[in-house]
């Protein structure tokens, strides 16, 4: 059985942000958040850095604008996630 379009566009998108949120864990601190965190932290860093993009007008529209835009905003979300940790 062939998935849909919509649920392949679904898996792409959670694919790409699981790629996005694992290279911004790496590039901040060094380490990701683990699959379901590394999905999570792309998915949110992709809708922020879509909005900080439109907001500061530096919109650009393809692939790998939009990768690299996913990728902005979830280096930026891991940062601030970073500063703000509690340590046991």
């Amino acid at each position: 059985m062939e998935p849909t379009g919509e649920l392949r566009s679904w898996i792409w998108f959670l694919f790409i942000g699981g790629i996005v949120g694992w290279l911004a864990g790496v590039l901040v601190k060094g380490r990701g958040f683990g699959v379901l965190g590394d999905i999570a932290v792309g998915v949110v860093g992709a809708l922020f850095g879509a909005w900080l993009s439109r907001a500061t007008g530096l919109y650009a529209y393809g692939s790998f604008a939009g990768f690299i835009t996913a990728l902005i905003g979830a280096v930026i979300l891991v940062a601030i996630t970073r500063v703000f940790r509690i340590t046991p």
